[in-house]
């Protein structure tokens, strides 16, 4: 991560830094979501302080202008930077302008007008309902060690059975379980509750058998195999194992396993309501988008067996 005070007066850095421990505390982003804006920050104040020669302080961002906002977007972009990230980053840099703004502190209305690059909709890459299937029931083959295979098959139950985020699925505790349902923690720390169906919980019941670790009420209840809190990459890592094993597309990821809930959830005629609700979507437009997932599949189902879609 960049280090401020090497590019910008104490004042400047005194200010970045209560924004983005606003943006934790106030706002209560994510993490991830917090190191992002952290790094498109940086990437700002590096440039602006390359591009002016000298370090940044408040006279300095008050009097830049579209311009320097532009030269900064099109060194990104020649860094072959996708048009999403370079959206993050003008989206970084208008949340930081704004809480300048709000405190009185500096006022620059030159972003006002830098539009953003437009973004060509990505559509989720779920897997097949045998796909999905396979990926858990191969779990056994791939790991000797039988706890370690229990966890993993928990895990990716949670992905593919209820919808969860792999960083939700790791931080799920004891005390979070109940007699038919979850409580989860998702992004911006909000809260709902996810059902607890049967498959899910033989297999939690099988991994909390198993594995050798004591396990508390009030921590995460996945463990490496040295007793510290699972990585999302040891996951990520057995899922690639699958995807080699199974000949998966490369599509096939823990991410694509929530994909694959939603989408086959939304097939067998759950409502966007509910599906919203389980994946923790603040927004029913996000979740929309897997009407589009259903329909193009439609599509393809057409196009393959049908004899006009052959013609």
């Amino acid at each position: 991560m960049t280090d401020f005070a090497l590019l910008c007066d104490k004042k400047t850095n005194k200010y970045i830094i209560a924004w983005l421990n606003e943006l934790s505390a106030v706002r209560r982003l994510s993490k991830n979501t917090i190191e992002a804006y952290q790094r498109d920050i940086g990437q700002f104040i590096s440039f602006i302080c390359s591009h002016h020669g000298e370090k940044v302080n408040l006279k300095l961002l008050k009097d830049l202008k579209p311009s320097d906002f532009r030269a900064f977007l099109a060194s990104r972009r020649l860094n072959d930077v996708s048009s999403r990230s370079i959206a993050r980053s003008l989206s970084s840099l208008k949340s930081l302008f704004l809480y300048f703004e709000q405190r009185d502190i500096i006022k620059n209305e030159a972003l006002n007008i830098i539009r953003a690059p437009k973004l060509g909709k990505t559509l989720p890459r779920a897997l097949s309902e045998d796909e999905a299937k396979k990926t858990l029931s191969s779990i056994n083959e791939l790991e000797d060690v039988a706890w370690v295979s229990a966890r993993d098959i928990a895990v990716l139950s949670l992905c593919y059975g209820a919808g969860l985020r792999i960083s939700e699925a790791l931080s799920l505790r004891r005390m979070d379980i109940e007699t038919s349902s979850m409580r989860i923690r998702g992004k911006g720390n909000k809260e709902r509750i996810v059902p607890l169906i049967g498959n899910i919980e033989k297999a939690i019941k099988k991994y909390l058998e198993l594995c050798p670790f004591e396990i508390t009420n009030n921590q995460p209840m996945f463990f490496g195999v040295k007793g510290g809190t699972l990585s999302p990459r040891i996951i990520q890592k057995r899922v690639e194992q699958l995807r080699s094993a199974l000949g998966l597309p490369p599509s096939a990821t823990p991410h694509a396993l929530r994909h694959s809930f939603a989408t086959h959830l939304l097939g067998r005629g759950g409502d966007l309501r509910t599906i919203q609700e389980l994946l923790g979507h603040a927004s029913l437009s996000s979740t929309q988008i897997y009407t589009k997932v259903e329909n193009e599949q439609l599509l393809e189902s057409y196009l393959s067996a049908h004899p006009r879609g052959r013609a």
